[in-house]
């Protein structure tokens, strides 16, 4: 690909529709990772577990819808899974993830029936895909079958529904039982279930952006989830680094996520516009995750002490 900025730009759709799919995914591992203050791999395998899912389901004759709701419905039983490993048999938030996560390569295995499964546009009728964009672009389709459409959609109605699910009663326990798990349960709340249905709406999320993702590229790989928690975590903290200071309603820090999730995406395209060896993405990916978690520290340490030591001179 030649250093020519209007190939950028052509690419950039296909970039935000990722980060869009991407960030569904990122808004659940914010569940686990910010809410409730767990480290949960169980991401890698249940993002591929949405996939296959919904790609098996649809190849059998069902709705694309009815495999969404199947594939959402099968990512939190993996998550029921991890919390029952955790708050049943006491393994750690991280081991019970990674016990899931290997179980979960056999079962994903066991679901396709091989490695790969493919989805024509042609056969089967998806709610998106990446041939849609070219397909809108050059008027084949309305403009409402154009991915950034569909799943921006599902984003708006995701975010309004946590939104609302963290403000009832249960959700304001789980939140609590991520920031003090001594005062919830001073309080009367069984953390263990908080963990556990927590961990059922993280998975479920993630799940279900892997079945958006089956579709969009049109096919389900046995290695497709793989990394997805480092994708995830760099959304969030990208957003939150970003847009921590404007964002402060829990609706809008959810968007931040999202946000962050294109950022991401937009940054991966341009590396590779700018012709960077695509064996080095996965490296590129963790020192950004790995700035962006040192920012916040970095800038306590030695940005904040300075601000305050100059202020300090300027009210003398």
């Amino acid at each position: 690909m030649s250093l020519n900025p209007m190939n950028l730009l052509s690419q950039l759709p296909g970039a935000v529709a990722q980060g869009l799919i991407w960030g569904i995914m990122a808004m659940g591992v914010y569940i686990t990772y910010r809410i409730l203050d767990l480290a949960d791999l169980t991401v890698d395998g249940s993002f591929c577990t949405g996939a296959a899912v919904c790609v098996m389901m649809i190849l059998n004759g069902h709705s694309v819808w009815v495999a969404i709701i199947c594939a959402f419905l099968a990512g939190m039983l993996t998550g029921l899974a991890t919390g029952l490993l955790h708050t049943v048999f006491g393994i750690s938030p991280i081991l019970a993830g990674i016990l899931t996560q290997l179980g979960l390569w056999s079962v994903n295995l066991a679901i396709m029936t091989r490695p790969n499964q493919s989805i024509s546009t042609n056969n089967y009728k998806l709610l998106v895909a990446l041939r849609f964009l070219d397909d809108v672009k050059k008027g084949l389709k309305p403009f409402y079958n154009h991915p950034i459409f569909v799943v921006g959609i599902f984003v708006i109605v995701i975010i309004a529904v946590l939104y609302w699910f963290f403000g009832t009663e249960l959700g304001c326990s789980i939140r609590a039982t991520g920031a003090n798990i001594n005062m919830a349960r001073a309080q009367g709340i069984n953390t263990n279930v908080n963990k556990i249905i927590g961990l059922m709406l993280s998975n479920g999320m993630v799940a279900l952006s892997g079945s958006l993702m089956a579709q969009y590229q049109n096919f389900a790989d046995i290695n497709m989830g793989r990394g997805a928690i480092v994708i995830g975590l760099a959304a969030v903290i990208i957003g939150e680094v970003l847009f921590s200071k404007i964002f402060r309603n829990f609706a809008l820090k959810l968007l931040s996520v999202v946000l962050g999730s294109i950022i991401y995406y937009i940054v991966m395209q341009t590396v590779l516009w700018l012709n960077i060896d695509a064996n080095y993405l996965k490296l590129f990916s963790a020192l950004v995750v790995a700035v962006c978690l040192g920012m916040p520290y970095l800038k306590a340490k030695y940005i904040t002490p300075i601000q305050q030591r100059k202020r300090g001179k300027s009210n003398a």
